[in-house]
């Protein structure tokens, strides 16, 4: 009796299962999940009830609507842009791609400088903050006081005490492990700075999410006029990793200081997370600001994404822009673990002729991802994209990509299953052929250092090794 019990609910699980799963979710995900709860059940079962919901809480659901709505209503009367010689007829639909997607319009007359230096940048962010005369917004996946980053603490420190005002978003989870957080935030209250934890887990304050939703995004705005956006989190370039101190491991990134009416977009994107964390609108802190048209040559548009939106916006804006290049594309990323959308586009691309590389790091620090990346080379250079491998013990994590002379993308987001479907991002699409320029001389500067990877070497592999990369591989389809 007892046996004919359990597989009945064996039964019964499955036949759930069957219906449930794959709502919202790739076929290749669901095949894997179903997969996981068929064969072993009962940690099938638990793992998909801790990390296998597609969904935000529905209260967080409700407040992304909300904070939509402030969006729209603050940039209702930012007009479509008409089109232009500068640019190619192609791009000016991914332009309403993506206003579709997250409200953002494309915007023009700004200008925007990158950093590439580690230190360089964080002082560049320390530097722009103390020029602060109404406010200052940090939104951050890490944040951490150290050596590297005083710095960019005591800028907020100093303009705090003068009167500015300072509110500071970090992804909780990422944040409360690192050193002297706790200090840190003591530190913050007593200079009347204003901060909260992004996707809090509290259970005994009834704060319960997919522990694996995480705010990712990389903000700084001043005055809503001039704003950061990149990789970089702050924090010192080992990350505080015992193993990365010992073998000298260090973090590349690379960051955009942006100045212009697109800072606009950044600080809803700030606002938005605010008030979805505390419930408090910002309205006196988005209004439009007056810019003078010689403000810049660039022509620039904000993109947000993550579960809070119905669309992968992300992935959408990647895949489109992919495919209308036509002579050169450029990506790095540190992270790159595909969706079958994302690789037909990329290697379509190579096919057709167009100059694909992508630049990854020769080591990973993820051991799952590392070996899932791998698992694609072979396909990407069989399609002739050329692959160079930044020099261990450095981690390249700039997050980035070129195309052709006219159009680049600089943000957070990873070209992973992770940055499409679990992470909140931010990314910055920009057109102008004296940005592209600069992002072709930080490829310049990767591309000198590199050592790029052949099919042949890589065929080579001991079929151990093959065989890891292909089982982390099936790992990534179960989001």
């Amino acid at each position: 009796m007892t046996t004919l019990l359990i597989g009945l609910l064996l039964f019964l699980i499955n036949l759930v299962a069957l219906g449930l799963v794959p709502e919202r979710r790739r076929p290749s995900s669901a095949m894997a999940w179903l997969l996981l709860i068929f064969f072993l059940p009962g940690v099938g079962l638990l793992l998909f009830l801790l990390i296998g919901s597609p969904y935000v809480p529905s209260k967080r659901r409700e407040e992304q609507r909300v904070a939509g709505e402030v969006i729209r209503a603050g940039l209702a009367g930012v007009p479509v842009l008409p089109a232009s010689p500068d640019r190619p007829d192609w791009l000016d639909p991914v332009m309403v791609l993506n206003r579709h997607l997250a409200w953002m319009p494309a915007v023009q007359n700004n200008s925007a400088e990158l950093f590439a230096g580690y230190e360089e940048s964080i002082q560049a962010k320390a530097d722009l903050i103390r020029t602060a005369e109404r406010y200052v917004h940090v939104e951050y996946f890490m944040i951490c006081r150290d050596t590297t980053s005083e710095p960019f603490i005591a800028a907020l420190l100093e303009v705090a005490a003068r009167g500015v005002k300072v509110r500071v978003l970090f992804d909780h989870l990422s944040t409360i492990g690192l050193p002297g957080h706790k200090e840190l935030l003591a530190t913050f209250d007593r200079a009347g700075i204003e901060w909260h934890p992004m996707l809090p887990i509290q259970p005994l304050k009834r704060q319960w999410r997919r522990p694996d939703l995480r705010n990712h995004r990389k903000i700084v705005v001043v005055d809503g006029r001039t704003g950061f956006v990149g990789s970089q989190n702050i924090i010192d370039a080992s990350y505080h990793k015992k193993k990365h101190e010992a073998n000298g491991r260090k973090w590349r990134e690379l960051t955009a200081r942006v100045e212009g009416p697109v800072v606009q977009s950044l600080s809803l994107v700030f606002a938005s997370d605010w008030y979805i964390e505390t419930h408090e609108r910002l309205r006196d802190y988005v209004q439009t600001e007056e810019f003078p048209a010689d403000q810049g040559d660039l022509t620039c548009q904000i993109v947000p994404s993550g579960p809070g939106f119905p669309d992968e916006n992300n992935l959408r804006l990647f895949n489109a822009l992919i495919y209308g290049a036509q002579e050169r594309l450029s990506i790095a990323s540190p992270y790159f673990v595909p969706d079958e959308s994302l690789l037909y586009a990329i290697t379509t691309a190579a096919q057709r002729g167009v100059a694909v590389e992508l630049f990854v790091s020769e080591k990973g620090e993820q051991l799952m991802v590392s070996h899932a990346q791998c698992s694609y080379y072979r396909y990407l250079l069989e399609a002739g994209v050329r692959i160079f491998m930044y020099p261990y013990p450095f981690v390249l994590h700039s997050k980035h990509f070129s195309v052709d002379d006219h159009t680049a993308v600089i943000g957070s987001s990873n070209m992973d299953i992770r940055s499409f479907n679990l992470d909140f991002e931010v990314s910055m699409m920009c057109t102008g052929a004296s940005f592209v320029a600069k992002m072709r001389e930080v490829e310049d500067s990767y591309r000198s250092v590199c050592r790029e990877l052949t099919l042949a070497e890589w065929k080579k592999r001991p079929l151990t090794q093959r065989w890891l990369d292909n089982v982390m591989r099936l790992t990534s389809a179960v989001q």
